[in-house]
Parts: C-alpha cells; sequence; structure tokens
C-alpha cells in the first residue's frame, strides 16, 4: 500500500500510527484472546463467579469485581443488522471501502451483538440481513524488547467478512 505524495511512508507499513494492539504477554493483560485468535478461535470472558459474560474480553468481571475469568467461545457467524460505508477520508494504514457493521450473533449466544469491521467485501454489497463470518487476518509484526533483547512480536487480528462470496 503507497502513500503518494507522503515518500518516507512509500509501500511501507506506517509503525508510529500502529492501530494494532501488541499481544505479547509482557504487555497485555488479555494475550489470550489473541492467543485464541492465532488458533482460529473468537473467544471473551465469563466470570467464573457469577457468570457474567464481558465483550470485549476483560481482567476483572464489570459486575462482580472478581478475578477469576474463562475464555469462552463465541459463534463465528451472525447477520447483518445495520453497516456503514466509509469511502473516502479513510484512516491512514487502511484501504477504502472501510466497511463496519453491527453483527448479530444470534439468540444462542452468550454476547448477543458486537460492532465488527467487515473486509473482503467490495463497497455496496453488504446490507441488512446479509449473513458475516469470522476470519483472522495477519497485522504487520512489531519488534518489542524484553530483557534487553529485541524479539518481533507476531501479531493477528479479527473482522468478519461476507459468507457468501
Amino acid at each position: 500500500m503507497g502513500f503518494t505524495g507522503i515518500p518516507f511512508l512509500e509501500n511501507k507499513y506506517p509503525v508510529t500510527m500502529d492501530v494494532w494492539p501488541m499481544e505479547a504477554r509482557e504487555f497485555n493483560k488479555i494475550y489470550e484472546f489473541y492467543d485464541n485468535l492465532k488458533a482460529g478461535r473468537f473467544t471473551t470472558t465469563k466470570c467464573k463467579k457469577c457468570g457474567h459474560v464481558a465483550y470485549p474480553p476483560r481482567i476483572l468481571c464489570p459486575e462482580c469485581y472478581s478475578e477469576e475469568l474463562e475464555y469462552i467461545d463465541l459463534p463465528k457467524k451472525g447477520k447483518v443488522m445495520v453497516c456503514t460505508e466509509q469511502l473516502r477520508g479513510v484512516p491512514l494504514g487502511f484501504e477504502a471501502p472501510l466497511v463496519h457493521a453491527w453483527i448479530d450473533l444470534g439468540a444462542n449466544s452468550p454476547v448477543k451483538r458486537i460492532l465488527s469491521r467487515i473486509i473482503n467485501c467490495p463497497a455496496g454489497q453488504l446490507k441488512e440481513g446479509d449473513e458475516v463470518q469470522f476470519v483472522v487476518f495477519d497485522v504487520p509484526a512489531h519488534p518489542i524488547e524484553i530483557k534487553k533483547e529485541t524479539k518481533m512480536a507476531e501479531r493477528v487480528f479479527f473482522a468478519f467478512e461476507p459468507a457468501a462470496k
């Protein structure tokens, strides 16, 4: 992805404006969520004491303040309730169209609805009621320093895409 008119960014990932979280356990207390993503699982946290399910994942139950949480799986398919498309003024590091949707994960899901980015979807294609599916994608690795040793932190993130391609 090139950025015309900004030669120092030409074909380079804008690391100084990185929007993706650090996923290493040394830097992130919900690293298990990212480990699950790397394994292809869509998860969130559930409190072992009161049973409250929180999305996004937490390190502390927002209901009873317990730290005894477990990761549970969420559905990988859902239906679009409403969506938006951004064709112009897309933030640096993203390509147009930038599509977001409220997704209904179904009556049996512990999390009923989520807001998510939709990828692999041309402008004007996504409609209310369309089925979408969970997908994990790579984001640029990032160097991290741990005890004076530098290593590359491999990273992934998730989105949804139209189920019918």
